[in-house]
């Protein structure tokens, strides 16, 4: 089928870059190293300068140990500058029943505590570090419902949920629905109070800023090309270049390339895209956001949107149907998507258009631990501005030996498919037909 281009008058002169980045600093911070003097021998080596990989750095810095961090391109050029903004506790998908029936009512508890845990560590990091990233810790996340028979299901989940961790939620029919969204699109939804936002790329910079204070060297661009044993060391190539570590820790995440074999073939990298509209009249964002919450819905396409940090744009997000960085055809299809839901929209022009890859992993879980001695922290599927922050300060804790590293995922398989090598062909077509069943009502 010829896909129809870019409708010019609503996306003529689109920025193919994160909004995000405008006015972040970023990627002209001044936050790395020239790759040209990284030195041939390091004490700790983490390869990616996202939040994981970042938040770590500032842990093991702290604890006094040399730590280098390289990117295979800018600091933060991955999901870390690139997604919604929104901030939750990120629950498993498998939910309270999954997870039950998968590890038992005990360890399914503490996996669950730990993504409260997670949201909390997040907030905390931000408050006393005093990183300038427009964080609005608590201003509630609204959850729409996208078929009317997904009310109840969501309603059953949160309860189970409050009971199991004490988890905060109000479920909102579609009478009152208006309260949180200028649409009626939605069955009602579910509005959880304990939940935020913040401005993604300004809060990775503040991140790379603070690892950089604590002693962190880091490097940019340097592409690992892979990592062997060198007895009880590692040699981690590094461009042209060979560079000897004591200890690695890889915290690559969508971005985990065929060099890096055994996360390669564990993480399903799934393009994630995002458009922001130009400015638009304050009455014209108050139609659309009420109460300024930020807004998920229960589509299998995942919808995520907001309000931009300032109140002038509203910044729209949901699963692309392609592998790669196609704006030509996410743009179209992200636009129409948001129309459907604001109509109000209608004359409001496209001005940026971007997308990222994230990590799902096949068990639906992030994972962090050791692999042939090589320390890992990655998979948040989606989910991941304070899980990645808390995981990667827990791989760090690992990495020193120090009581604290333990979390409720310690011990889980880091599962494969047969035959899967890295690159998930089937996503697109999975997708299609996804949004097809979303438009529908199947």
């Amino acid at each position: 089928m010829t896909r129809k281009p870019i409708c010019l008058s609503m996306s003529e002169g689109i920025q193919n870059r994160p909004y995000w980045w405008d006015g972040s600093g970023l990627p002209d911070a001044g936050l790395s190293l020239d790759p040209q003097t990284l030195p041939e021998t390091v004490e700790t080596l983490i390869i990616g300068a996202g939040y994981s990989g970042l938040s770590a750095a500032l842990t093991l810095a702290r604890a006094g140990r040399d730590v280098t961090v390289i990117d295979g391109d800018m600091i933060g050029y991955g999901c870390s500058s690139r997604n919604g903004g929104q901030i939750g506790p990120s629950f498993h998908k498998l939910g309270v029943a999954g997870l039950t029936a998968a590890f038992g009512q005990a360890k399914a508890t503490a996996i669950l505590r730990e993504s409260m845990e997670s949201l909390t560590y997040l907030k905390t990091l931000i408050s006393d570090e005093g990183i300038d990233c427009d964080i609005q810790p608590e201003s509630g996340r609204f959850k729409g419902i996208s078929r009317a028979r997904h009310y109840e299901e969501t309603a059953r989940s949160n309860e189970s949920l409050a009971k199991a961790v004490g988890f905060a939620f109000e479920m909102v029919p579609k009478a009152q629905q208006s309260a949180h969204i200028g649409s009626d699109f939605y069955h009602g939804g579910a509005v959880y109070p304990e939940d935020g936002q913040l401005q993604p790329a300004k809060f990775v910079k503040g991140l790379a800023q603070k690892a950089i204070a604590a002693g962190a060297h880091l490097y940019a661009p340097a592409r690992a090309t892979g990592v062997t044993r060198d007895g009880d060391r590692f040699a981690v190539g590094i461009g042209d270049r060979t560079v000897s570590a004591g200890q690695v820790l890889v915290a690559t995440n969508g971005y985990s390339g065929p060099e890096l074999p055994f996360f390669h073939r564990r993480i399903m990298p799934l393009r994630s895209a995002i458009i922001a509209t130009e400015q638009l009249a304050p009455d014209l964002i108050r139609s659309a956001f009420p109460d300024g919450k930020c807004i998920v819905d229960s589509s299998r396409l995942v919808l995520y949107y907001r309000p931009s940090p300032d109140g002038t744009r509203v910044v729209f997000g949901g699963r692309s149907f392609d592998n790669a960085d196609r704006p030509d055809h996410y743009v179209p299809d992200l636009r129409r998507l948001m129309l459907r839901i604001f109509p109000q929209l209608a004359e409001a022009r496209i001005t940026h258009g971007w997308s990222g890859t994230v990590a799902y992993t096949f068990d639906y879980a992030p994972h962090l631990g050791s692999h042939d001695g090589v320390h890992y922290v990655m998979g948040y599927c989606g989910s991941g501005v304070g899980r990645a922050t808390y995981f990667g300060h827990k791989a760090a804790l690992k990495m020193l030996g120090e009581k604290g590293g333990e979390t409720a995922l310690d011990g889980l398989e880091f599962p494969t498919r047969a035959f899967y090598n890295g690159k998930p062909w089937f996503l697109p077509a999975v997708l299609r037909w996804q949004s097809f069943m979303d438009r529908f009502g199947v």
